[in-house]
């Protein structure tokens, strides 16, 4: 049976260029609280500008997860799944360029501009203690592209045996 698995040469790209990914962090009772967040990728380490009690969270339990997924049709899902710890981090220098740069890609065209926004969001916004965090996976990386399946068992064209 052909694998459906990615190497990690087809992982880092399918992430780097997801839009959304699931950060899961942990309550002070054990409890898992799983939120989409936008991020970057660098280095093969997850970045995540966020606020408000995932920061609080990580503070308690650094441990963490992160969901990236794609398709709607079976014979189309893939997904990244990884384990590992995040921490509040201040980048400096070429990796706080980079960052910068790497969000600019991904979500410049997706931004709502604060005065576009209710003033309470904005108000939120501004208010709301925030940083980024930087996830470093485990090595472990669950994952499956089911599109590969599909490729292996499709029927060769006539004329191209």
């Amino acid at each position: 049976m052909p694998s459906l698995r990615m190497t990690e040469d087809e992982i880092w790209p399918f992430v780097a260029d997801a839009h959304n990914g699931i950060f899961t962090t942990l309550r002070r009772d054990g409890m898992p609280i799983a939120l989409p967040v936008w991020f970057v990728v660098i280095d093969r380490e997850i970045y995540v500008q966020t606020r408000g009690k995932k920061l609080a969270r990580l503070q308690n339990d650094d441990r963490a997860s992160f969901l990236v997924e794609d398709g709607t049709a079976w014979k189309d899902l893939r997904a990244v799944h990884f384990t590992g710890h995040a921490h509040l981090v201040t980048l400096e220098g070429e990796l706080l360029e980079r960052y910068r740069a790497e969000t600019l890609r991904k979500y410049a065209g997706s931004r709502t501009a604060r005065n576009d926004m209710p003033e309470t969001t904005a108000n939120a916004y501004r208010t709301a203690a925030g940083g980024i965090v930087k996830f470093v996976p485990d090595e472990r990386i669950l994952n499956w592209d089911n599109r590969k399946l599909q490729t292996a068992t499709e029927p060769i064209a006539e004329g191209t045996r």
